[in-house]
C-alpha cells in the first residue's frame, strides 16, 4: 500500500498487479532506460515531492507520442526528480504460503481482531511459537510489527477516506480514541486529524 505522498519503483521485468481502494486515482510513469537514475534495482517505495507530483500531473495531460521542447523539459525534470527521490520504509510485506496470506487477509478485513499468536496458531493448526517462526522467516518481520504496520495503514486509508478520527479508533480496535492518537503521532510525527487536513488541502 502506498499514499498520496508515496510512489512504488518497479524496476523492468518485475511482475505485479496494481490497484486503488475508495476510487482513489493513481498515475503510472514508465521510463525506457531507469540505469542513469541510479534507482534501486528492487522495488522501493520514495517520498514524492510537490514538485514531483506536480510534474507528472502536468505530463498526464499530455497527448500520446507529443515531443515538443516543452514536453521534453517536463520530462527531463521528471527523471531528475526520480533520481533525486528519497526512499522511505513504509511498505506492508505480505506472505506468500497460504495458512499466513489467510492470517492477513482476515487481518486486512478486519484490523479490530485482536486475536494473538497462540489464538491464531490454534486456528491454523501450529503452535504459537512455530507461527511466530514461519511469519518472520516469511515476511521479514515480527506478526506484532506487521500488525502495527497494518493499523497505521488501514488507518491511513480511512481517514483518506473521510471516516472520522473515532470511527478510525474504533474500526482499529483501540480501546480509546487517544490511544490511537498517540499511536498515529508516534509513527507519522502529526495527529490524525492534521493528517486528514492535508489530503483534503485545507
Amino acid at each position: 500500500m502506498i499514499f498520496p505522498d508515496h510512489a512504488v519503483w518497479l524496476p523492468t521485468g518485475t511482475t505485479h498487479r496494481v490497484g486503488s481502494l475508495l476510487g482513489a486515482e493513481f498515475r503510472s510513469l514508465y521510463v525506457i532506460d531507469s540505469r542513469r537514475l541510479q534507482i534501486a534495482d528492487t522495488p522501493t517505495v520514495f517520498r514524492v515531492s510537490e514538485l514531483l507530483r506536480a510534474l507528472i500531473i502536468e505530463a498526464a495531460t499530455f497527448e500520446r507520442g507529443r515531443a515538443d521542447a516543452y514536453a521534453g523539459r517536463v520530462t527531463t525534470l521528471i527523471l531528475d526528480q526520480l533520481g533525486r527521490a528519497e526512499a522511505v520504509d513504509f511498505s506492508l510485506p505480505w506472505p506468500s504460503s497460504p495458512s499466513l496470506a489467510e492470517l492477513c487477509d482476515a487481518l486486512y478485513g478486519d484490523p479490530s481482531d485482536l486475536r494473538g499468536l497462540d489464538q491464531w496458531g490454534k486456528a491454523l493448526g501450529m503452535s504459537a511459537r512455530t507461527l511466530s517462526r514461519h511469519f518472520e522467516d516469511e515476511v521479514g518481520i515480527t506478526f506484532r510489527t506487521w500488525q502495527r504496520k497494518l493499523r497505521l495503514f488501514k488507518a491511513m486509508e480511512f481517514l483518506g477516506g473521510g471516516r472520522s478520527v473515532t470511527d478510525t479508533a474504533f474500526d482499529l480496535g483501540y480501546a480509546s480514541t487517544s490511544a490511537f492518537i498517540y499511536m498515529f503521532k508516534q509513527e507519522v510525527g502529526q495527529s490524525p486529524r492534521v493528517y486528514q487536513r492535508g489530503l483534503s488541502g485545507t
